[in-house]
Order: structure tokens, then C-alpha cells, then sequence
């Protein structure tokens, strides 16, 4: 992908997104239209747009039904940014804007950049994308796999043989997952060289790994404080006046810190480093939730180090 072509003082432009239409605003020149959300409607789109000086173009995260605008528009180099629906709906109501329409939607998400300025990054690559989507379908098929699981321990005998099928049928989609997941970090020397760091850390496996390579593409660029706010790891003052509240973690990655629950569960059985700066916390009056959220960000402190140094696990 390109670098987004920016302009300090050019023009901001909101695109409210359906399955089936785009709603476009230039905020500046306060002029709308419609085009169709297919790539018929998107070429000649991203070519009007291009003509403009731009600071921002924003849209809202639709649950996919705005990639092929989004993927277009970084290939062409435009500030294209991704925003949350809740971000976006709370600014509206913040100006006062209760009613909902996509044109007012489209102009809401061109005044929302203007006003609140959001940073302008990079698109992750199609490749980062497709390890992405692939966790995803995983997580689904675990879920499914899961949820079949507890029926199957219910279930009368006339229906357990659906249950295994069903179970077998998860089992066999899981491992193509699989399989695709390891061919397509095998396929990229550097993605695998940051494999091979990951999982030398005992108690981290292809799990985690596969996650950290999908969903934190800037592991080992970050400082300790932006790891753990990305990893939604960084815990949070609750004060007010006098009365200061739990500090708590939230935001960040929700993929990563799951998946890192889920390792750190193994960690401090079999990571002798982990296990020790846990049972620590415990005996200094630590709640076992929070000594291991504390561990979870720790570790990712320490991969982190390591894929910036290059190093692997070393025991000392």
C-alpha cells in the first residue's frame, strides 16, 4: 500500500457505508451524493475523490462491507481512516445530532474528522488482512466446536451421533485453518523469523503467535506503555475528588488479550519466569485475576523486546 497523500488544510470527506450504497459528504464544499457499493459504483468514486486536496476521508467499521472501498482508496494513496460506529454515533449526539440518516450519517463522519482529527495510518497489508480473517474464522469454529460440545453432554442417545459428526466436521475445518495459517506465515521470511521468536517462549504457541503476527503487526516497534495499551492490558485510574477507584484495564486488541488469557492459563504452569512473578503477587495480597493480568503484560513486554532485538527466550 501506498503512503496516504496528505494535505494539512485540504478538505474532509465522510462516507456512510450500507451493503448495497455509499453516501458521500465533502464537508467544505457541503456536497453529497450516492454511489453504489460494488466496484462498478467504488472506481469512478475513488477517481472523483482523488481530484480533491484531502486531509481525511472517513468511514465507519462495518463488519466488512467496507473493505473493498477502504482497500481502493490506500491504493490510491487517499488518507482513508477507520472509525468505530460507537466514536462516530457518540460525536453526533455530542453536537446534538439525534437523527439518523445516511446523509446526515456521511456529513456526521466528515464534521467527526475535522473536528477530532483522528491519526492517519497506513492500511495493513492484504496479507496481514488474510491472517486476520483466518483467525477469525477460527475463533467462529472454536466457538461452534465449543458450543457442540456442551449439547453433546446433554443430549439423549438418539441425537449424540449428530453431535459427533457435527464435532468431527469442526475438527477437520479447524486443522485446514490451521494448515492455511502456518503456509501463509511459512511464505514470508520475516513473518516467520518473528514465528520462531514467539514460540521459543515457553507456554506461547501457535495460538498466540498466529494472533500477535495478524493482529499486532507493530510488535517490536512499540515502547512498553504502547504495547500495553494496544494489548488493552494498560490498567486505568477511576478517580474522582477524593474517592480513588480500581484501576482498571480496558480497550486495546480484544483478540490478543483473549488469547493471551488463555496462554498465560499455561504460562504459569510451565513458564518457570511467569509461574515465579505470579506466585509473587499472590503472596503480596494480589487478587489472582489481577496478578495475572500482570503477567500477561509483562510477557508482552518481553516479546515485544524480543522481536525488536531479534533475541530469543533465554531462561536467565
Amino acid at each position: 500500500m501506498s503512503k496516504p497523500n496528505i494535505h494539512r488544510n485540504g478538505r474532509h470527506v465522510g462516507i456512510d457505508i450500507s451493503k448495497t450504497t455509499l453516501d458521500i459528504h465533502v464537508l467544505e464544499s457541503d456536497i453529497h451524493w450516492q454511489s453504489d457499493n460494488s466496484e462498478a459504483g467504488i472506481k469512478p468514486l475513488v477517481s472523483r475523490l482523488a481530484r480533491y486536496k484531502l486531509s481525511r476521508i472517513i468511514v465507519e467499521a462495518t463488519g466488512g462491507y467496507e473493505r473493498k472501498l477502504v482497500e481502493l482508496l490506500a491504493s490510491k494513496g487517499l488518507p482513508v481512516v477507520v472509525v468505530q460506529p460507537v466514536q462516530a454515533r457518540q460525536f453526533a449526539k455530542a453536537q446534538g445530532v439525534l437523527a439518523k440518516t445516511d446523509k446526515i450519517d456521511a456529513r456526521m463522519l466528515a464534521q467527526f474528522g475535522a473536528t477530532m482529527k483522528p491519526q492517519v495510518r497506513p492500511i495493513q497489508s492484504i496479507k496481514i488482512r488474510h491472517i486476520r480473517d483466518l483467525l477469525a474464522r477460527k475463533r467462529q469454529l472454536t466457538e461452534s466446536r465449543t458450543q457442540e460440545l456442551n449439547r453433546a453432554q446433554k443430549a439423549e442417545k438418539v441425537i449424540a451421533s449428530s453431535h459427533r459428526r457435527l464435532i468431527r466436521i469442526l475438527d477437520k475445518e479447524i486443522e485446514w485453518v490451521n494448515a492455511r495459517l502456518e503456509k501463509c506465515v511459512s511464505a514470508i521470511a520475516e513473518w516467520k523469523t518473528t514465528y520462531d521468536l514467539l514460540t521459543s517462549v515457553p507456554g506461547v504457541g501457535d495460538g498466540v503467535a498466529f494472533t500477535l503476527l495478524g493482529e499486532l503487526p507493530e510488535l517490536g516497534s512499540l515502547t512498553s506503555r504502547q504495547v500495553a495499551a494496544l494489548t488493552g492490558l494498560a490498567p486505568y485510574n477511576h478517580d474522582s475528588g477524593n474517592m480513588r477507584g480500581k484501576r482498571r484495564i480496558k480497550g486495546g486488541r480484544a483478540p490478543i488479550r483473549t488469547m493471551l488469557y488463555m496462554a498465560m492459563m499455561c504460562a504459569i504452569q510451565h513458564n518457570p519466569v511467569m509461574k515465579s512473578f505470579y506466585v509473587r503477587l499472590v503472596e503480596q495480597g494480589k487478587h489472582k485475576k489481577v496478578a495475572l493480568t500482570a503477567c500477561m503484560r509483562k510477557l508482552m513486554t518481553i516479546l515485544n523486546a524480543m522481536v525488536r532485538d531479534g533475541k530469543a527466550w533465554q531462561q536467565a
